[in-house]
């Protein structure tokens, strides 16, 4: 009978070593992986949420002043455009890099019931936030009921 050593073997590195060659790809921009609109190395990041008037998006903008994003709002489409320049400060030798700069683009597909004429934005401390009201037709309304 056979003995095999499996000293100095680990069942699980081999998974490891996958699992960090997968994670490197999907944060590597420029593979030809379609990663969706949800991607790691989309920017800028949003949060799309509605309350009672309508539906809010939020996106992280930090470093770039509201005269340079421009915000689009047409029939089931909000679009968001601008550019991240770096600073004076950081050009030179990295260490590490993480904050993505250049031009950027964020369309989303909007629900059919809101009022794009209406729609407003401000930005605030690298926090944008578009507020598109819902059309009047789409808003709760109360009834009263009579006796009969």
């Amino acid at each position: 009978m056979a003995l095999v050593s499996f000293s100095g073997l680990d069942p699980f590195e081999g998974l490891l070593s996958l699992q960090e060659t997968l994670d490197r790809m999907l944060q590597t921009p420029g593979l030809g992986l379609d990663l969706g609109p949800s991607g790691s190395s989309v920017f800028p990041s949003i949060n799309i949420f509605t309350d009672k008037d309508g539906l809010v998006m939020r996106a992280e903008v930090p470093g770039i002043h509201p005269e340079q994003i421009n915000v689009t709002v047409e029939p089931r489409r909000l679009t968001i455009e601008g550019e991240r320049k770096p600073s004076e400060q950081e050009k030179g030798s990295y260490h590490r890099r993480e904050r993505s700069y250049g031009r950027f683009a964020r369309s989303v597909q909007l629900p059919e019931d809101l009022d794009a004429d209406n729609a407003s934005a401000e930005c605030r401390n690298g926090l944008l936030t578009v507020r598109i009201p819902k059309t009047p037709a789409a808003k709760p309304r109360q009834i009263s009921v009579n006796r009969a």
